[in-house]
C-alpha cells in the first residue's frame, strides 16, 4: 500500500482530529474575516483609480505610485518586524498590527489631498503587510499538518470575497456617496474584528516557552541564514512575481483585447469570484486528502494550460471570458494553498514568526517588481489594446515550470524531517 505523503505533522505524530471544534471553527473565520479586510482595502483602489485621480486631481503616475507605496512599505515592515515576530504572544502581535491598519486606512478615509492620502497607504503597508504573516504563524502554531490544506482553503477564500463583496459593495458606496466612505467601511469592519480578537480568542504563546535568540537582529539573522529556508523563500518569490504580473492588466485586457464591454466587467469579478470562494475549500480538502504536492502539481498544469490560452486570446463572447476567468482561478487557488500549508512546515517553532514575516515580505516585494517588469514588456495601441502580453504569458509560465521543480524538493525535505517517504 501506498503511504500518503506527509501524513503526519513533524511536531504531532498522533491520529489527527477528522473536523474542527467549535472553538477551531470561529478561529478559523475570524481569521479569513481579517484577511479579507487587509486584501480588501489593497485591491480597492484599483478600481477606485477613476474616482480618485480626478478627486485629488493627480495624474496617472501619482495614482500608480500611491498603489505600488503599500506594498514596497509591506515589503520593509515584513523584515523589521521578523526579529520580533516570535518574541511576543502571537494574539497580540496580531492586535499591535491591525489597530496600526485600521489607525492607516481610517487616515486615507480622511485624506483630503494626494500627500494624506499617500502617507495613508504608506501607514496601511507598514502595518497590513505583517498582519498575513502572523495569521500564516498562527495557523500553523494551531493546526497539524494534516489539517492545514483546509484551513488555508478556507482562509484563501477571503481573497474570492474580496472581489464578490468588496468590490461591487466599495464601488457602490463610492458611485452613491463618495470615495472617503469606502475606506471608512473597511474601518468598521476592521474594528469589529479588533473586538473579537481582543474577547475571544485565546493567546497563542506556545512559542515562548521555548529556548530562542532574545537579540532582534541575531533572530532575523538566523532566519535569514538558515539553509533549509532558501529555497522556501525562493519559491515564494517566484510565485508571486508570476502571480503579479498578470493581475495589474487584466481588466484593461479583458475590455480592449477580448472586446468585453466594462459594463460587463463586475460579471466576470463577481462569477470568478463565487466560483473561488467553493474552490478554495475543496482544493484544501484535496490538499489533504491527496497530498500538498500533487495538488501543487495539478495546479501547476492547470495554471500553464490556462495563461498560455488566456493571454493568446481575441475578442471572445462574455461567456467564454468568465469561463477561461474561473479555470485560471482554478489553477491559481490550487497552488496558493498546498504551497502555503506545505511551507508552513518548513520553519521550527521557534522561528515561524520570522519566517512568515520574512516570506509576506518577498510576495510583496517581488509582485510589486513583477509589475513593473510587465509594465516594461507589454505596450498599448492607441486603441487601448495591449501589445506582447503574450510575452508576459510566457514569463509566467517559464517561472510556473521552475517553482514545480523546486516545491519537489521542498516537499521533500519536510517528508524527511516527518519520517515520511516522498510520494
Amino acid at each position: 500500500m501506498t503511504e500518503q505523503t506527509l501524513a503526519a505533522p513533524i511536531d504531532d505524530q498522533r491520529e489527527p482530529p477528522r473536523g474542527f471544534s467549535r472553538y477551531q471553527a470561529l478561529l478559523i473565520a475570524l481569521l479569513a474575516f481579517t484577511q479579507f479586510t487587509i486584501i480588501l482595502d489593497f485591491i480597492i483602489m484599483s478600481p477606485l483609480g477613476a474616482i480618485l485621480m480626478p478627486a485629488l486631481n493627480i495624474t496617472a503616475g501619482q495614482f500608480g505610485v500611491a498603489v505600488s507605496a503599500y506594498a514596497f512599505s509591506a515589503g520593509l515592515s515584513g523584515v523589521l518586524a521578523a526579529g520580533f515576530a516570535d518574541r511576543f504572544d502571537r494574539k497580540r502581535l496580531l492586535l499591535f498590527f491591525y489597530v496600526g491598519f485600521t489607525l492607516g486606512t481610517l487616515l486615507c478615509a480622511a485624506a483630503q489631498n494626494y500627500h494624506v492620502l499617500l502617507l495613508g497607504r504608506i501607514v496601511t503597508g507598514l502595518f497590513g503587510g505583517v498582519i498575513g504573516s502572523v495569521v500564516l504563524a498562527i495557523i500553523t502554531d494551531l493546526f497539524p499538518l494534516q489539517l492545514r490544506g483546509r484551513v488555508m482553503g478556507f482562509v484563501q477564500t477571503a481573497f474570492a470575497a474580496s472581489q464578490v463583496l468588496g468590490i461591487p459593495a466599495g464601488l457602490f458606496l463610492a458611485n452613491h456617496w463618495n470615495w472617503h466612505v469606502c475606506f471608512v467601511a473597511i474601518v468598521g469592519l476592521s474594528i469589529a474584528a479588533i473586538a473579537v480578537i481582543v474577547f475571544a480568542m485565546e493567546p497563542v504563546d506556545a512559542h515562548l516557552k521555548l529556548k530562542q535568540d532574545r537579540n532582534p537582529f541575531r533572530h532575523l539573522i538566523a532566519t535569514v541564514g538558515e539553509p533549509r529556508y532558501t529555497l522556501a523563500f525562493a519559491v515564494t518569490t517566484l510565485l508571486a512575481t508570476g502571480g503579479y504580473m498578470l493581475m495589474p492588466f487584466g481588466s484593461a485586457f479583458t475590455v480592449n483585447n477580448l472586446g468585453i464591454d466594462i459594463v460587463h466587467l463586475p460579471t466576470i469579478y463577481l462569477v470568478s469570484g463565487l466560483f473561488s470562494i467553493v474552490t478554495g475549500p475543496l482544493v484544501g480538502r484535496a490538499s489533504d486528502a491527496f497530498g500538498k504536492y500533487p495538488t501543487f502539481v495539478f495546479g501547476c498544469v492547470m495554471t500553464v494550460i490556462m495563461v498560455l490560452i488566456y493571454t493568446h486570446l481575441g475578442h471572445v463572447s462574455l461567456t467564454t471570458a468568465i469561463a477561461v476567468n474561473v479555470l485560471l482561478f482554478v489553477g491559481i487557488f490550487s497552488r496558493m494553498i498546498p504551497s502555503q500549508a506545505l511551507m508552513s512546515a518548513i520553519p521550527d517553532q521557534t522561528q515561524r514568526g520570522s519566517f512568515s514575516a520574512i516570506s509576506a515580505s518577498l510576495q510583496q516585494l517581488s509582485g510589486g517588481l513583477g509589475s513593473v517588469l510587465a509594465a516594461a514588456i507589454i505596450a498599448q495601441e492607441p486603441d487601448g489594446s495591449l501589445l506582447h502580453f503574450e510575452r508576459i504569458g510566457y514569463v509566467v509560465v517559464a517561472t510556473t515550470a521552475v517553482t514545480l521543480v523546486a516545491m519537489y524538493f521542498v516537499q521533500k525535505a519536510v517528508a524527511e524531517r516527518a519520517g515520511k517517504r516522498v510520494m
